[in-house]
């Protein structure tokens, strides 16, 4: 019982600890937020990547969106870039697994459109090739980051970067401010 409370005890210390740290992003939140209000209220659609854990965070996110978040409401475009198991093979096998994503951003994104990428590490080759895909078609981004935000700290229009070297501290941040942004988008289009 010991060992299970220890953990569980530090788990719950390190969660709360990235958490408060999640009062520092005011700014990159906000701006998201802008980003993603503008994107939908003018007709365009939302791209979500990420890898592992990450492509499920980027699928929960666009499921939140199209479907609903707190209450009805009309569906909101987002399409997750993870999701389609024969597209990422075919492209992971023809092009390379660094091409997955930035193959659908060549597919898919329109200028007006907005990517938001998830990585932990910051290093994910497909996301930094989904990132310089987004810019050459003019379509904005948003990363959410961890760690010191790897390599890719600095391509998108906003970083939202997590401070922690946990992966699953860092993942957990990720998925609190992705809810904090489906609340933010719910409240502001439904009042118009």
């Amino acid at each position: 019982m010991t060992e299970i409370s220890n953990i569980l005890g530090a788990a719950i210390t390190a969660s709360l600890q990235t958490t408060e740290s999640l009062a520092k992003l005011k700014d990159p939140v906000e701006k998201s937020a802008d980003l993603i209000e503008q994107c939908l209220r003018a007709g365009n659609k939302l791209l979500v990547c990420g890898n592992g854990g990450s492509a499920a965070d980027a699928s929960h996110f666009a499921t939140e969106l199209v479907v609903r978040f707190a209450g009805d409401r009309p569906a909101y475009p987002a399409i997750c870039l993870a999701s389609d198991g024969g597209l990422l093979t075919a492209a992971g096998n023809d092009y390379g697994f660094d091409e997955i994503f930035a193959r659908q951003v060549a597919a898919f994104g329109q200028p007006g459109d907005l990517l938001i990428c998830l990585t932990t590490s910051g290093k994910s080759k497909n996301v930094i090739r989904a990132l310089e895909e987004a810019k050459a078609r003019k379509v904005k981004t948003i990363a959410f980051l961890g760690r010191d935000g790897g390599s890719t700290i600095g391509m998108a229009d906003v970083d939202l970067l997590i401070r922690s070297n946990s992966t699953a501290r860092i993942q957990e941040a990720h998925q609190l401010l992705l809810h904090v942004l489906c609340e933010i988008i719910e409240a502001r289009l439904n009042k118009t």
